[in-house]
């Protein structure tokens, strides 16, 4: 069987779009076509106003073991523009989950290694189950991380740790990431999809406008100074007050009543 990107609405959540990394035999290594069918789906998912989340997750209880090593040593033998190219479309992806209006929910079993790391970093939640492992191991195979996993470790955590993970390359507990703040939530074993679903559910019924712009807040805030970013939340505050989404929830407050924000 060959590597491929699954989607599914699940029964009972059909606000939710689940993708599945899935690569039989391979702990689901990422793969070219993978690169291309979650490009796709985050920019066919952006279109769609009745999707309010999206989940991904693992097939077979295992995240994903990052890249095939195998198909890496065959493009040692090609040009480089060739690996290079391939890069670039991991970037894409994980531009598309950043920039995607929606929440991205990372659903984590197994472990999450390499890029694998990288793209369950890329999401704007993670959930992981208790005994799932995280590992940037690229240099112990004499590589560096891709798919922004540095930047994103870089970011959440003190730089001395950031480059101990990245340098030796040693696995790290989801419990300890979660004391670090990495890892939102952490789920019973083969339980982290369920929980990633549930709490899709929740964000669900929060005014979809307002989430959208907290997400690209959140984006922007680690380059803004205070001053840009005071300004970009006046912008984005008026903008949600003229919105639909302020009206209904502003009314339901008021009227005692749960809100229903429409698709």
């Amino acid at each position: 069987m060959s590597a491929e990107l699954l989607s599914t609405r699940p029964h009972g959540h059909e606000s939710t779009l689940v993708l599945t990394l899935s690569n039989p035999g391979a702990r689901n290594a990422l793969h070219p076509d993978m690169y291309a069918a979650a490009i796709e789906a985050f920019d066919t998912a952006e279109r769609d106003p009745s999707l309010r989340a999206i989940v991904l997750t693992g097939a077979d209880n295992f995240f994903c073991a990052g890249g095939n090593l195998n198909r890496l040593l065959e493009n040692r033998a090609k040009d480089p523009s060739v690996q290079a190219a391939s890069i670039d479309m991991l970037a894409q992806w994980v531009t598309a989950m950043r920039q995607c209006s929606k929440p991205v929910i990372a659903a984590v079993e197994g472990a999450a290694a390499g890029a694998g790391f990288s793209l369950a970093l890329a999401a704007d939640l993670l959930v992981a189950a208790e005994d799932a492992k995280f590992v940037m191991a690229y240099a112990r195979v004499g590589l560096t991380p891709d798919g922004g996993g540095s930047w994103f470790l870089a970011q959440s955590l003190p730089r001395a740790l950031a480059f101990e993970l990245m340098a030796e390359g040693k696995p790290i507990a989801a419990s300890r990431l979660a004391e670090l703040g990495v890892v939102n939530r952490v789920a019973k074993p083969q339980g982290a999809l369920d929980a990633a679903l549930a709490w899709a559910d929740e964000l669900a019924k929060i005014a979809p406008n307002s989430v959208a712009r907290i997400k690209g807040l959140t984006n922007v805030a680690v380059t803004h100074t205070l001053d840009e970013q005071l300004a970009a939340e006046r912008d984005n505050f008026v903008a949600s007050l003229h919105h639909s989404d302020g009206l209904e929830g502003i009314t339901a407050f008021l009227e005692k009543r749960s809100p229903v924000y429409k698709r």
